[in-house]
């Protein structure tokens, strides 16, 4: 039987189905909401619905997603424990003939999602927010932090809890070096797997 929490998320999600805060709703296919249970101790913010996304219904199922799995898995973390949403729900893209190519969300549409994230947080109850990259983190700091600057850095966000900073799983597709990008995975898990100590640091704690 679903707990409290988990029957507001259902609610909330399809509440979200609707939302028309800010022109984004206008072009993607539909809304992509968080998916994990509710309590969970960690909760990670991204930044936006994909192209796979967009089309499944689900976060994180495209190719950062799919790393993002593996980078758990590796750390030792389970995602069926975690609950994964983005700052954004709405995929934001530029269409260039059969592809439609990611565009940064922009502040007024991380601000129009806002009520969004803070009813998931309500719900969810983490002990532990995990801010995957700058729009994640932004819109969990309420104003532009710097993630290179403050990765591995536990700060306090807006809904007064620790919040873990790290990048976001995109940013290691990018990077062009197989080399390189090994040892950027291996940096990532070595976040997740201090998030997962932390955060059952926390939940003793509580």
């Amino acid at each position: 039987m679903a707990s409290e929490p988990e029957q507001g998320l259902d609610v909330l999600r399809e509440e979200a189905l609707g939302c028309r805060a800010c022109p984004l709703w206008k072009g993607p296919i539909q809304t992509v909401f968080g998916e994990g249970p509710a309590p969970a101790a960690l909760m990670f913010v991204g930044e936006q619905p994909g192209d796979r996304e967009d089309i499944e219904g689900r976060p994180f199922v495209g190719p950062a997603g799919q790393l993002f799995d593996r980078a758990l898995s590796a750390a030792g973390l389970a995602r069926g424990e975690t609950y994964v949403t983005n700052a954004v729900k709405h995929f934001k893209f530029e269409q260039r003939g059969k592809r439609r190519l990611h565009k940064k969300p922009n502040g007024t549409e991380i601000e129009a999602c806002f009520p969004w994230l803070k009813r998931e947080v309500k719900l969810v109850q983490p002990r532990l927010i995990v801010a995957l990259g700058a729009t994640g983190l932004r819109a969990l700091m309420g104003k532009a932090v710097p993630v290179l600057a403050n990765r591995g850095q536990t700060l306090t966000s807006v809904f007064d809890l620790p919040t873990f900073v790290t990048v976001h799983p995109s940013a290691l597709l990018r990077i062009p070096e197989p080399e390189d990008r090994r040892e950027a995975f291996d940096a990532f898990v070595g976040d997740l797997k201090k998030i997962g100590r932390l955060v059952v640091r926390l939940r003793d704690a509580a």
